[in-house]
């Protein structure tokens, strides 16, 4: 990125608008990808906890908080500078879970039930389909609270996963 910067100053200093314009493109760009690749870090770890919580059939603190984490940094990555729109729209979610979902199943191959599983036998044991409709579901929250308003309502949501009550009352 330092080169393109010394690029663009030149540029524009040189009243070379049409290259400077070209380069900002550029930047703009990467820095969006970058952004993606964040999302997508967040959503692995966001899938491996939906994963672990749906073979294992409990909600430990250290999920709950990984879940609750990664839905609100999603948010904050989300929502461009402008503050009213979205790198990520709302129908795009599915396509970007789909990527992420068999990395998912390999790491959490490692975790569910103390590594019992190889990622092949978890993936026939899980319900991809659920666990890629509560994912978008909790991304879902994200267009309609704010940051610190997903704190109470993810906490809420997760009280419906499995789990979720027995989760609930220990956090009392």
């Amino acid at each position: 990125m330092t080169q393109e910067l010394i690029d663009l100053r030149k540029s524009i200093l040189e009243g070379r608008y049409n290259d400077a314009l070209a380069i900002v493109d550029e930047l703009e760009g990467m820095s969006r990808q970058a952004i993606l690749r964040n999302i997508q870090s967040y959503l692995k770890i966001l899938l491996i906890h939906l994963i672990k919580n749906q073979i294992e059939q409990r909600l430990t603190k250290s999920w709950a908080n990984s879940i609750r984490n990664s839905v609100r940094e999603i948010k904050k990555l989300n929502l461009q500078d402008n503050r009213t729109s979205y790198y990520v729209k709302v129908d795009e979610w599915e396509t970007m879970l789909d990527d992420e979902f068999e990395e998912a199943i390999s790491l959490a191959s490692e975790e569910v039930r103390d590594g019992l599983y190889s990622p092949y036998e978890l993936m026939d044991l899980v319900d991809r389909e659920q666990i890629i409709n509560t994912a978008k579901s909790l991304l879902f929250l994200t267009y309609d609270y704010s940051v610190k308003e997903l704190f109470s309502v993810v906490n809420d949501y997760l009280t419906q996963l499995p789990g979720g009550k027995d989760w609930q009352i220990k956090k009392r």
